[in-house]
């Protein structure tokens, strides 16, 4: 039966370290002197690779997870302040789209002032009051520019109504559909003489006193006919939109629209019909004497 010892005893640390001391060396030998090894590395770099990526894997990890939040970050700061450029940029042409549209308007006023014959002033609206019985705007240019009651106001495109009051900084004009104006008009096509008076609806003129058998149609242009005193002829007033005849009335239903863009003006012609300058800055008027001749020789 053998014998077990209690403690057993190996080679010690020394033999150990030589024996692995002299196996590298001849490791060493061989791998100078030959390719015996090259298999050998081969073979254990294809279990050691993994274990070198798996060592590696929580580096890897932490370095694309930072550049993750970085670029992130980045990306979102970047939105936020093409987000910002975008929206001024927006407002920037916002205000030169209105600028156009402003030059386009004053370019058109300035070219039908001209065409018209009589003097003009430009005025720009301040106020506008458009109740049910009442169509009202106010202008920046009364009494000191020389405006007076009753001059005509038109736009680019026809009339929009007569000055109602004159104040020495600003004008009232009432519009063509306010329910208390009326305006002597012709049919451009036959020169049919009528009257046509506000509606109190926005874009409407009624013309109450043609009988149903009167040579007018829908489409036919409405000018001012020079009757009044107030209007000059032949200025664009309204396009007729509606003709309907009543046989129980001695009058026919008929409406027009104006060619005026009423709800859209921002500047407005107040036309002059004399040829009389009108002052544009108010002049100081000479004090009057307060000693006549009859005083003074006396």
């Amino acid at each position: 039966m053998p014998i077990k010892l209690l403690f057993a005893t190996g080679p010690s640390i020394n033999t150990r370290l030589l024996v692995a001391v002299i196996t590298s060396v001849a490791l060493l030998i061989t791998e100078q002197r030959g390719q015996q090894l090259d298999f050998l590395r081969a073979t254990l770099s294809f279990f050691i690779e993994p274990l070198r990526h798996l060592v590696d894997l929580p580096t890897v990890l932490i370095e694309q997870t930072t550049e993750s939040i970085n670029s992130y970050v980045e990306l979102k700061n970047e939105n936020g302040r093409l987000r910002d450029e975008q929206l001024i940029h927006q407002t920037r042409l916002l205000k030169l789209e209105a600028l156009e549209k402003e030059n386009i308007r004053l370019r058109a006023l300035l070219e039908n002032s001209f065409k018209l014959g009589e003097q003009v002033l430009i005025a720009e609206l301040l106020a506008i009051n458009m109740a049910p019985y009442e169509h009202i705007l106010v202008v920046n240019k009364g009494t000191r520019f020389g405006v007076h009651p009753q001059q005509p106001v038109l736009d680019a495109n026809g009339v929009v109504g007569q000055v109602f009051r004159a104040l020495p900084l600003s004008s009232e004009i009432m519009l063509i559909t306010d329910p208390n104006h009326a305006i002597p008009v012709q049919v451009n096509r036959n020169g049919l003489l009528t009257i046509a008076v506000g509606s109190g609806q926005p874009n409407r003129l009624i013309l109450p006193f043609l009988p149903s058998n009167a040579d007018i149609h829908p489409g036919d242009l409405l000018i001012t006919s020079g009757l009044g005193g107030t209007f000059p002829q032949g200025y664009p007033v309204a396009i007729v939109d509606e003709f309907t005849s009543q046989p129980n009335k001695a009058f026919a239903s008929i409406t027009a629209t104006p060619t005026a863009k009423l709800d859209r003006n921002r500047e407005l012609m107040i036309v002059w019909s004399n040829s009389a300058p009108v002052p544009l800055i108010a002049k100081p008027q000479a004090p009057e004497t307060a000693v006549t001749e009859e005083n003074a020789h006396q």
